[in-house]
């Protein structure tokens, strides 16, 4: 019999936080190529000790995308591999900027059309199968739990 561990059991080797950011139907993905492979990530990293999750997600955004904002809620909850991602959605303003002044690890900020989220290639895979369905339906009261073990980020919306 296969054991299956409750991701909320175990504490967390690492807590991150991650920054949703829509404007204009499209939302802020920092985009990687590995092996000639296009792939992205939303906007996140880290909390530092003694920082809130707040502060770190509005931290991170300003780092890897250039924008200044504010948190209006937490989403979602993603557990992978004893790590715990807080992602928020926020609202933000300035424009993306420049790659060489941003610590994003060399990726490179893009608006991404919400429609596309589903097929585009992103992790978390599961969270981004469900931003462009919250941004129509509206947005989770409390935060969504979501276990996300997917390392294939083809692989097609199946929630």
């Amino acid at each position: 019999m296969a054991l299956w561990d409750e991701p909320e059991a175990a504490d967390p080797i690492r807590i991150r936080a991650g920054a949703i950011v829509i404007r204009d139907e499209r939302m802020v993905l920092i985009g990687f190529e590995e092996d000639g492979e296009q792939f992205y990530e939303i906007p996140s990293g880290g909390v530092e000790h003694g920082e809130t999750l707040h502060a770190a997600v509005i931290r991170e955004q300003r780092e890897e995308s250039g924008l200044a904002g504010s948190v209006v809620s937490e989403v979602a909850r993603v557990w992978k591999d004893n790590r715990r991602e807080h992602c928020f959605l926020l609202n933000t303003e300035g424009e993306l900027g420049a790659r060489e002044e941003l610590d994003n690890h060399g990726g490179r900020p893009t608006w991404v059309p919400l429609n596309e989220l589903p097929a585009t290639p992103v992790w978390p895979r599961r969270l981004a199968w469900r931003i462009a369905h919250w941004h129509r339906a509206g947005w989770p009261i409390r935060p969504a739990e979501i276990a996300d073990g997917i390392h294939d980020l083809q692989a097609p919306c199946n929630w």
